[in-house]
């Protein structure tokens, strides 16, 4: 029974691997704004922010995915944007097939103080590798006992078992008023992932996403981060034949975020429902410093069922502040309403 649950999750993880187009997505895609559209670097209040998120997909199964993507990006008032470095990786099924990137953002924006167009440039390398001693073959299954580790596979492997690449993207984003619009297109150079030789392209991915914000105290004399909000938000991925749509609700009160959300991968893949938690542990007004951590659990609403994958978990922690002695306190746009507000 152990190894046919070993078996049935590395059929489930390959299936859905292929569904998904090999893009892995955060659900708290807020909590990792740079991931989500490189526009959004350097587009928050302080002069530094860090963010890490780490996602346990499918924790029950063997092998099941693990993605984690950590960022840092430096805001620039005399234009409005900044630079920035983001780390990826991503580990999928029992055999390890990683894939690291790192890469680098810029990002520039124009407006005035009722709106601010924000555009992002991402470019770096990425190192996709397979851990080919991890992988079983036929010659390796017995027909009684199941996988039998002490056989050795005939099998003839490829050469290589590693590959880098270029991979480059871009994004633009508006808020305008209490309203946000913004796209990116990641895999733009459609980098080749093949270990063979052969040619296999990575597709490009595309990503739109809107958010609105509705201010419960619109007319009370409070700060915003004492006031209440309800924010929906729409997020549509799109890679190759494989779309994702997530739309949903966050209540922002103080220092609590609770959402719930709806994702549907569409056609065969598998949908989820979505909760979030998110708590700003630590907010200095003063010296412009917050602390936050977010919590999300998927549970799955068709397809693979909550019993035999435990779900998905999501957490989530991120740090802004301002640095000391800075030469030009000017912000850009003062007064305009900018994509931090809506998370």
């Amino acid at each position: 029974m152990k190894r046919f649950r070993i078996l049935t999750g590395i059929i489930m993880i390959l299936t859905s691997l292929h569904l998904q187009a090999q893009d892995h997505m955060y659900s708290q895609f807020f909590n990792s704004p740079v991931y989500l559209n490189p526009a959004l670097n350097g587009q928050f209040e302080g002069d530094l922010r860090m963010n890490l998120i780490y996602r346990n997909q499918w924790s029950s199964l063997p092998g099941g995915p693990t993605y984690v993507s950590g960022s840092i990006d430096y805001n620039m008032p005399s234009f409005g944007g900044g630079v920035g470095l983001i780390f990826t990786r991503g580990s999928e099924g029992t055999a390890y097939l990683n894939k690291t990137n790192i890469s680098g953002i810029y990002s520039y924006s124009v407006g005035s103080q009722d709106y601010v167009l924000s555009f992002g440039l991402q470019a770096g390398v990425t190192n996709r590798s397979l851990d080919y001693g991890k992988l079983v073959f036929s010659d390796q299954i017995d027909p009684r006992l199941g996988i039998d580790p002490s056989l050795v596979s005939t099998a003839e492997l490829p050469a290589y078992n590693n590959k880098f690449y270029f991979d480059s993207g871009l994004g633009i984003n508006l808020v305008a008023g209490n309203f946000m619009l913004g796209g990116a297109a990641q895999h733009m150079n459609h980098p080749n992932e093949s270990f063979t030789g052969d040619r296999a392209a990575l597709p490009m991915r595309i990503t739109a996403h809107a958010s609105y914000i509705f201010d419960l105290n619109k007319y009370d004399n409070l700060y915003d981060d004492e006031k209440s909000y309800i924010i929906p938000s729409v997020v549509v991925y799109k890679q190759q034949n494989v779309q994702s749509i997530s739309a949903g609700l966050q209540y922002k009160r103080r220092s609590v975020n609770a959402g719930l959300s709806y994702r549907s991968n569409g056609g065969d893949g598998p949908s989820a429902v979505v909760l979030t938690l998110i708590f700003d542990l630590f907010i200095n007004r003063e010296g412009g410093e917050k602390l936050r951590f977010g919590l999300s659990h998927d549970v799955p609403a068709s397809k693979l069922t909550y019993g035999n994958t435990s779900g998905t978990t999501e957490g989530s922690i991120g740090y802004e502040t301002t640095l000391p002695n800075r030469a030009d306190p000017y912000r850009k746009f003062e007064g305009a309403r900018r994509c931090y507000d809506f998370y």
